[in-house]
């Protein structure tokens, strides 16, 4: 009786019943495993409609990553059956960037209603990959799985104002977000310690405005002491819409940010006469808030942004502009006889009202050019412009106050989105950070959207963002440090169901991803 049973044991367990499922971050919405293994190796085709110039791209950079990783390609006139076939239905009953795909002994086939879920599908069958693997065949177990996302808005910032960092990067960086499905990234451009944006009307910006004379050691708040060396560095508008176009390949939407009325110490630096006191200013060396603002009584201001923005639109195709609004001290416009006669000529109560006009003013110029804005959640101060976005960073009131005013609102809070936070209450076995713990667990914990919310009120939130500030963030290296593993909690929070979500789970299946990135040669925070 034993000897029967222990063969019939085996017997289950080579049938494939007992198959793990598969390590896939983040977690897809259904999963069903099946029996037995499909085998890719070169000789496997890679199908799709050769006139879909998407499609062809969507098999070009998958093909890269194959070879990349484990040294052969697809074949696009492979003489065997045996295919990864890339298909596209239009009445598949999933959202636009859904997307469903099929293991088994056919092959796999990934179908979505659109070529965004088709990338989708590749990112996750690379997944279903392996790793580690050598050889020249890779097995992937039979698997079916729907997917579709949580929230549209699935975002990843990166601050290049206080410091710069090269094209080549920027490209892996969107790599990075779409190997784990976000779609938007925000690039914060510009800063009181630098304007990384190539602007033709305005060469002062990439003359004077993106150069610091030096840089603070240590903690800005305790420290006078200065590195003594001279930093700088900015895009060319060539090579900005070449990343645009890279991160569009990739179904990412690169979302600008321009900083007004605040944080433009760096753009008075080269324009004086835009500032309320007429300088002298500079291009700040030390992090923080600085008093230097964009004044509002001036018309020769908002001449200047409207100029600005004119370019910003034509590098960037994107729905929304991000015009900062964040951390706008008022000392000088309280000061300013032009910033008071505004005020008393636009029947304004104060200065958070004269921001409120600053920021509808510009609102109302960038829709007559067919764009939105968003605002980090101070624009709330003083009223609401029209048909702005809320990011809210100061927690979640802002998000909540702009939902239940009927404006939508990205969910950033500086308690779980920050990445720039320290990863260990041990604060002396991290590199320096701004301050704060954000573990993995939390960021995973988070949910965007409030329970202070009703029915009606709750699709106002877009979705989430993860923010990576760069004070203390001065390599690259160092951005992947801050931002592995941290992201992949942030791409299960942004797309998959709320009730999928399980801690435990999504550790093992880390344990498998750990394995992937060191494939990749990604400097991520070993697991404690």
């Amino acid at each position: 009786m034993k000897r029967h049973l222990f063969f019939l044991t085996m017997t289950v367990f080579a049938s494939g019943i007992f198959a793990q499922k598969p390590a896939i971050i983040p977690q897809p919405s259904q999963i069903t495993m099946g029996d037995g293994t499909f085998v890719l190796t070169g000789e496997t085709g890679i199908v799709f409609d050769s006139s879909n110039s998407e499609l062809k791209n969507i098999a070009g950079i998958f093909n890269e990553y194959l070879q990349k990783n484990y040294g052969f390609q697809l074949q696009s006139d492979a003489k065997t059956k045996e295919a990864v076939s890339l298909k596209l239905i239009k009445s598949l009953p999933l959202e636009d960037e859904g997307y469903m795909l099929k293991v088994d002994k056919k092959g796999v086939l990934i179908t979505a209603s659109s070529p965004a879920g088709i990338f989708y599908g590749v990112q996750t069958f690379k997944q279903l990959i392996p790793v580690p693997q050598t050889g020249a065949s890779l097995s992937v177990n039979y698997c079916d799985i729907k997917d579709q996302p949580r929230f549209k808005w699935r975002g990843l910032h990166l601050d290049v104002g206080r410091h710069y960092f090269p094209v080549s990067f920027i490209k892996k960086y969107i790599d990075y977000m779409a190997m784990y499905k976000l779609n938007t990234f925000h690039w914060h451009l510009t800063e009181d310690q630098g304007w990384r944006l190539e602007i033709e009307k305005y060469p002062e910006l990439t003359e004077i405005s993106h150069w610091r004379d030096e840089t603070v050691v240590g903690h800005a708040r305790g420290s006078k002491e200065y590195d003594g060396r001279g930093y700088g560095g900015f895009y060319t508008q060539k090579q900005v819409r070449d990343i645009v176009e890279y991160a569009a390949e990739r179904y990412i939407t690169v979302v600008p940010e321009i900083e007004m009325p605040g944080h433009t110490s760096a753009v008075l630096a080269a324009f004086p006469e835009l500032g309320c006191s007429g300088g002298p200013y500079k291009v700040q060396t030390t992090w923080g808030v600085h008093e230097e603002v964009f004044c509002a009584g001036k018309e020769e201001t908002f001449k200047f942004l409207e100029n600005v923005l004119d370019e910003v639109c034509e590098l960037f195709p994107s729905k929304y502009i991000h015009i900062g609004g964040d951390e706008c001290p008022k000392v000088e416009w309280e000061k300013c006889a032009a910033c008071q006669k505004r005020i008393k000529d636009e029947g304004l109560k104060d200065a958070h009202e004269l921001q409120s006009y600053f920021i509808q003013r510009i609102e109302k110029y960038l829709n007559s050019k067919g764009r939105q804005i968003i605002g980090w959640d101070e624009i709330l101060e003083g009223g609401l412009a029209p048909g702005a976005t809320v990011m809210s960073w100061r927690g979640i009131k802002g998000g909540i106050a702009a939902a239940k005013q009927k404006h939508n609102a990205i969910m950033s809070p500086g308690t779980h989105m920050y990445f720039d936070h320290y990863q260990s209450e041990n604060k002396d076995a991290e590199p320096l950070a701004i301050g704060g713990f954000l573990p993995l667990d939390k960021v995973y914990s988070y949910e965007p959207v409030p329970e202070e919310l009703a029915e009606d009120e709750k699709h106002f939130v877009l979705g989430a963002q993860a923010n990576v500030w760069t004070e203390y963030i001065p390599s690259t290296m160092q951005v992947e440090y801050m931002l592995f593993p941290r992201v992949c909690a942030l791409s299960e929070v942004v797309w998959s169901p709320k009730d999928k979500k399980d801690f435990a789970d999504f550790e093992k299946r880390m344990d498998t991803e750990y394995q992937r990135l060191d494939m990749l040669g990604v400097n991520y925070r070993k697991k404690q």
